[in-house]
């Protein structure tokens, strides 16, 4: 899939303002000034301190949810927690839980199982929850739209908070506290909170009220910052205080579930990617296999032997899902293979696993750069996971079929669906009619580029600079740079031909490229070509050694 290049418009004078005033290289100059940050918020942003979270008396009805809370607390009510089965939801609940415990107050928790209840508040969880007694149920990461779910709590003696980061409805629950930064009379200065992130901020709240020590929520930042880079919400503003101060707790947590997680995965640097790669994918395994529970335990245990049990689970669960979103790949390119050239991808079969197939669905999409869906099919009903790409509203397509579903969810850049197993031909046939008439054979692939570079811009003390940058995630992308007329002295396959390494030379300018899930290109070039490449920069350290490396985004041969 050839991609388009562009080097971005940047604001020189601005790029030039910033890096003589906090000394820093054009690059990360130039990644703060297409921020927009004023010379204040550019001194946060490189050095974020526990002085810079907002007031969290400013979300909406944080202090009615702190006020019902602080009652339970006193009339010794029974209080559940109703999270969600994913990173976020896990740490959210994580949280919370262990605030009230520090309190000596025991809390329950409801976790919904992901292939039997799917997300969000259900009937029978909340007639479960008001059966063992709890008078007062806070949500966490969900609870948004569950307008019906609410009144039935209500009806059963149960009074609700909730607490999540999602898009609001029309309708609000009628809850005793709605806690959203997105609600139309919201007057918090940041509304890209993660679900961790707005119970982070409940404790901070219950602290101020009950005249606590900051530390007695700031200690739970670790959790909060796993929760917010899992979750993929943009890391700036306070999702960068919680990811970079929680990373440096991260590194010497007490967290002994979290400690044990990170010992038996092995890490060199504990960063967003590490978070990202090696953290999440073990918490999400769970919740995809049916196995939430387990997630949850590995946070809230205190028991050494029990927190290497649980994590040695974690590993098993996520090599199943490794190893079954193999299997549901290869047998989608399989499909694929015999489809006519239609503009989107829309694939179902029988035994495919529901609590995978968005992960190939995002894999599909990548290989294809077609907006995709794949469909689980479970006897008379299916499940469906879509991912788009940038351009094309899959919600609104979905939506404009909705006729042929029973449910539907999501954005325009992913989407889950449920629709009888008999609607899937008439569903696929109006997808893809709706896709031809979005043109979306014009939609290219553009890959912005940060700053081209050259030799005289390459140095080890300068590279280490972009670190600076870190944390990175969503809104805050590792630089992308771009390098010309760079010879290969060096071209061969890693992983049984998956990934592509490379040894590049300028001048005198060895360059080491690694390039993920490119192996293929080994084919297309040869010892003494001349390539242009584009990709991330950064230091390789290997024992004594260090060379400078390109992470490659895409490489083509130099004009």
């Amino acid at each position: 899939m050839n991609k388009k290049w562009k080097l971005k418009q940047n604001n020189e004078n601005r790029i030039s303002d910033i890096s003589k005033k906090f000394n820093l290289t054009y690059i990360v100059a130039q990644k703060l000034a297409e921020k927009n940050l004023t010379d204040r918020e550019v001194e946060i942003f490189l050095n974020p301190t526990r002085k810079d979270f907002h007031n969290p008396f400013k979300l909406p009805d944080m202090e009615k949810a702190v006020d019902r809370i602080l009652k339970a607390m006193e009339n010794k009510e029974k209080i559940v927690i109703y999270g969600d089965y994913d990173a976020d939801g896990i740490t959210s609940t994580t949280i919370l839980k262990r605030f009230f415990g520090d309190r000596g107050i025991e809390v329950g928790t409801y976790i919904p199982n992901r292939l039997d209840e799917g997300y969000g508040l259900n009937e029978e969880a909340i007639k479960e929850i008001a059966n063992e007694g709890y008078n007062l149920m806070i949500t966490v990461d969900c609870g948004i739209t569950a307008v019906k779910e609410v009144e039935l709590a209500k009806s059963l003696g149960i009074d609700v908070i909730i607490t999540d980061h999602h898009e609001v409805p029309e309708e609000l629950p009628k809850a005793t506290a709605v806690v959203d930064a997105k609600r139309k009379d919201n007057e918090y200065p940041f509304n890209g909170l993660a679900g961790c992130g707005v119970a982070f901020k409940l404790n901070q709240a219950l602290s101020i009220k009950l005249n606590l020590n900051e530390n007695e929520w700031l200690k739970y930042i670790d959790i909060a910052c796993i929760g917010t880079i899992s979750d993929i919400v943009p890391l700036i503003d306070e999702n960068r205080v919680i990811a970079k101060l929680g990373l440096m707790l991260v590194a010497v947590t007490k967290n002994i579930g979290l400690k044990t997680l990170i010992s038996m995965i092995g890490v060199k640097k504990i960063d967003s990617t590490f978070v990202s790669f090696g953290i999440s994918p073990r918490i999400n395994a769970c919740g995809r296999m049916g196995h939430q529970e387990d997630a949850l335990n590995l946070f809230l245990t205190n028991d050494p032997i029990e927190a290497r049990n649980l994590a040695i689970k974690l590993e098993e669960y996520n090599r199943q899902r490794q190893e079954i979103e193999k299997n549901i790949y290869n047998e989608a390119l399989e499909l694929i293979s015999k489809e006519k050239d239609e503009p989107c991808i829309v694939l179902g079969k029988e035994g495919w696993h529901h609590g995978v197939i968005g992960i190939v669905s995002s894999k599909v999409t990548d290989i294809t750069y077609k907006p995709s869906i794949l469909v689980c099919f479970e006897g008379e009903n299916s499940k469906g996971s879509g991912r788009s790409i940038p351009g094309f509203d899959l919600h609104e397509a979905v939506y404009n079929c909705k006729d042929y579903l029973t449910a539907c969810g999501g954005h325009s850049m992913a989407i889950g669906l449920s629709l009888k197993t008999k609607d899937f031909e008439p569903f696929k046939k109006a997808i893809i009619e709706y896709a031809k008439t979005k043109n979306i054979e014009n939609l290219e692939p553009e890959l912005l580029i940060d700053e081209e570079i050259n030799s005289s811009d390459i140095s080890i003390s300068g590279i280490d600079k972009i670190s600076l940058l870190e944390p990175f995630g969503e809104s805050n992308s590792m630089p992308i740079v771009l390098y010309k007329n760079l010879k290969i002295i060096s071209i061969r396959t890693l992983s049984e031909g998956k990934h592509l390494k490379l040894v590049l030379i300028d001048g005198n300018n060895y360059i080491d490229a690694i390039g993920f899930s490119m192996g293929d290109l080994a084919e297309k070039y040869q010892i003494g070509d001349k390539v242009d490449i584009v990709g991330n920069i950064s230091v390789n350290r290997y024992k004594d050694l260090e060379n400078v490396q390109i992470t490659l985004k895409d490489m083509r041969t130099s004009i």
